[in-house]
């Protein structure tokens, strides 16, 4: 069953960013675009790769008015020793979530049965708390944020824009759709 247009389910976790810990709820994404990237375990090899591109991206995310927020099943004390040795884990200026009971990997359908851990999953939060994107892959494959960043515009787009739709490969400020029966077989 897709996650698509379904409401977040209520969640409480413990986070690591710029040096301290604060909580993160379901109500903290609430209001605002929210990604969620979810991926296996920190001290890892695929992961810094993720999170540092994330990281060098994360202004031109804030820019658009998007928080992010990287989650694996690790605590968030194991975060905080990440970021405290890891180069490219100190770029990191969003919030790292802790996971460690696994409610979250679960709620987004990313929990590998037996593991502990999770799959890599990015899921696209709206103002309303509703699933806009899911990408869920094979833990060897690693995202890409620009591509990410189109996505979410797309999204942002289409949420104020009823009506319209933005074809593929579609960039900021270029046309997008509006589907019609006279679009059909024209396209």
């Amino acid at each position: 069953m897709s996650l698509i247009n379904k409401q977040i389910k209520p969640f409480k976790a413990m986070a690591y960013k710029n040096n301290e810990f604060f909580e993160v709820t379901d109500q903290t994404l609430k209001g605002k675009w929210s990604v969620l990237v979810f991926y296996p375990a920190d001290f890892t090899f695929v992961c810094p790769t993720e999170l540092e591109d994330l990281a060098d991206t994360h202004a031109e995310f804030a820019k658009i008015g998007v928080d992010i927020y990287g989650i694996s099943t690790d605590t968030h004390f194991a975060h905080k020793a990440w970021a405290d040795t890891s180069p490219a884990i100190q770029k990191v200026q969003y919030a790292l979530i802790g996971d460690p009971t696994g409610q979250l990997a679960r709620n987004f359908k990313v929990m590998i049965k037996g593991a502990g851990l999770a799959l890599r999953g990015t899921f696209v939060i709206n103002p309303e708390g509703l699933i806009k994107l899911c990408e869920i892959h094979d833990n060897g494959i690693g995202r890409d944020a620009h591509e990410l960043l189109r996505k979410v515009k797309a999204a942002q787009y289409v949420h104020d824009n009823p009506g319209e739709v933005c074809p593929a490969k579609w960039t900021a400020g270029a046309a997008t759709l509006k589907p019609s029966l006279a679009l059909v077989g024209k396209i």
